[in-house]
């Protein structure tokens, strides 16, 4: 298959490396990086459908991308003064104060630290305000603060009910608000039918939670995505895109999801001290459940021992949010680029080595450069 758009000379190698993966592909891919405003790589291949290629505006389902997004507008309501991750959830939500919550910070939901790692009644998956109710009523599995997993769908529910209970709107408004039309970026959270979205496929042998031996604890990693990610009716229908689903359910292309990163970097969305705050390390350990090195900010994912954010020399500092099934989408602040790799077709972590292999080859780019001095 053909690849399609252009990078900066000094970054061919980069061109290289996603050429490789588009002739691989029985999907389709983008990858986009972006420096203070300029485009350095942007490129893609495959299809974005079957019969459809994939194109420069062709937008995806980024799955837990969503949540770099979400913690975005979180950072821009805490510049506001509207949110404080110190201050108890039940300040803003009183509901959430039962059994045993009183004084869980917000932190600790943005960090997945909270210990509500999926909803106990057998809820609609697109029903956020029942979905947040029942889990303002849940114990938590463990005291929070004291361990850290990954809340793959309840981190959704638990923040777009925050965010309503201070702002008196819908999360996927401010998405809009905040992010996307001031800076005319093609991203949604809750996506109308009528908008042109890839089809999503999963790789043969596509599975969650690769690090997970334990029968025990799988069994809690089915009651977390309640079978989302196990057949593509659910993930490719109209409902899901349409849900406002703040975990996992927002549409964007892979420039646009570059150039949110680039702003957060610029200064444009968020003053310098409140990025400092959202992403320091709040949480950091082996998940509880799914035995996966974690580090987070504040609702951002943080550089991890496993690579995720790049190779050792990119970015201590890197920052933004994985997606399941390949997405990459987040930031180097010392490099000073914000970066997206998106992709219609679902792989396994244990064995999906795409958006790796091109944040390698873009760190030697980035090094080449720095070592001549531009």
């Amino acid at each position: 298959m053909t690849v399609h758009g252009e990078v900066r000379p000094g970054f061919e190698a980069v061109q290289d490396a996603f050429a490789d993966i588009v002739a691989a592909s029985s999907g389709g891919v983008a990858f986009s990086v972006v420096r203070r405003g300029e485009p350095l790589v942007e490129l893609w291949g495959g299809s974005a459908s079957p019969g459809v290629p994939w194109t420069r505006d062709t937008r995806v389902v980024v799955f837990s991308g969503t949540k770099g997004i979400v913690a975005t507008v979180v950072a821009v309501l805490t510049a506001h003064g509207l949110l404080g991750p110190g201050e108890r959830v039940a300040r803003y939500w009183p509901e959430f104060a039962a059994a045993g919550k009183a004084d869980v910070p917000v932190s600790q939901v943005l960090a997945h630290s909270v210990g509500l790692p999926y909803v106990e009644p057998d809820l609609p998956m697109a029903d956020n305000a029942a979905n947040a109710a029942a889990l303002a009523a849940q114990r938590p599995l463990w005291t929070p603060g004291t361990k850290v997993a990954y809340h793959a769908l309840t981190y959704g529910y638990l923040v777009t009910e925050l965010v309503h209970r201070v702002t008196g709107q819908r999360v996927g408004e401010l998405v809009q608000e905040l992010l996307a039309a001031p800076h005319d970026l093609d991203l949604r959270l809750g996506t109308p039918p009528t908008v042109p979205v890839a089809t999503l496929q999963r790789a043969p042998g596509y599975r969650i939670s690769t690090f997970l031996q334990d029968p025990e604890r799988r069994r809690i990693v089915e009651r977390m995505y309640r079978g989302l990610l196990d057949s593509t009716d659910t993930m490719n229908s109209p409902a899901y895109r349409g849900a406002e689903l703040a975990a996992g359910g927002a549409v964007a292309t892979a420039g646009a999801m570059a150039r949110l990163y680039d702003l957060v970097l610029t200064g444009a969305l968020l003053p310098a001290a409140v990025l400092a705050q959202a992403t320091r390390t709040w949480s950091e350990g082996i998940d509880a459940i799914n035995d996966r090195p974690l580090r987070f900010g504040l609702g951002y994912e943080l550089a991890d021992p496993i690579g995720t954010y790049g190779p050792p020399t990119a970015d201590p500092a890197a920052f933004g949010h994985s997606g399941a099934g390949g997405g990459r989408h987040g930031a180097w602040p010392s490099r000073g680029v914000g970066f997206s790799f998106a992709t219609n077709e679902l792989q396994a972590e244990d064995v999906d080595m795409r958006a790796s292999s091109l944040l390698a080859a873009l760190d030697g780019a980035l090094r080449t450069q720095e070592r001549n001095g531009k």
